[in-house]
């Protein structure tokens, strides 16, 4: 995860339909319907920002750029796709949905990115040139449940950031929402955070 958040673009999820003068084909006798793609946040889902409104990019295969230094290894073997936010004063957030199938293995999964964001605050503070603090602000009772954790940086040049993770199941899906501004913990909205997470959760499906 980055020393300083920039937020990225987001956009509305786009549904593939049916051009017009395209014969309709019949499934296969027996074919399972496809299951639905979870959704994403909305802008206005978002913390409140003081003074600058969220805006949202395209939904995107992959992991973000602000998630793989942390997450990137764990989530090798599943494919993604992520949404990003920003306002116009450097704070900015992203949501990642892995559809896994399996909820035995979605649980796991959960439970290790849960245990990455310890590691990596871990690995970030052993840096000499960075301080790493982390808080756990507990779990959420929302579908099979979600965590909230949190974690400040403060650089020897000076620069201070604050980051809210959390990490969330509906069965088989896994959804992880991250926030991050310039400030330290006292600058965290974590009543916002959860009530985000929640949403996040809720609305996969």
């Amino acid at each position: 995860m980055p020393k300083h958040t920039r937020a990225g673009a987001l956009t509305a999820l786009a549904v593939a339909g049916l051009t017009v003068g395209t014969a309709l084909v019949a499934a296969p006798a027996g074919a399972a319907p496809k299951a639905p793609a979870p959704k994403f946040l909305s802008a206005s889902e978002l913390p409140p920002h003081p003074s600058s409104a969220w805006t949202a990019g395209k939904v995107t295969d992959g992991i973000p750029e602000e998630m793989q230094h942390c997450f990137g290894e764990a989530l090798l073997a599943y494919d993604s796709r992520y949404r990003t936010f920003r306002t116009e004063l450097e704070t900015g957030a992203e949501q990642l949905n892995v559809v896994v199938g399996d909820n035995a293995k979605a649980k796991a999964l959960a439970t290790r990115l849960d245990k990455e964001v310890r590691r990596c605050v871990t690995r970030m503070d052993s840096d000499p040139e960075i301080e790493a603090r982390y808080k756990n602000y507990g779990s959420l009772p929302v579908e099979e449940g979600a965590r909230v954790h949190g974690f400040a940086t403060r650089a020897s040049w000076g620069a201070m950031d604050i980051h809210l993770v959390s990490v969330g199941r509906d069965g088989g899906t896994v959804t992880v929402v991250q926030w991050g501004q310039m400030g330290d913990f006292t600058n965290a909205p974590v009543k916002a955070f959860k009530k985000t997470t929640t949403t996040a959760v809720d609305k996969l499906y």
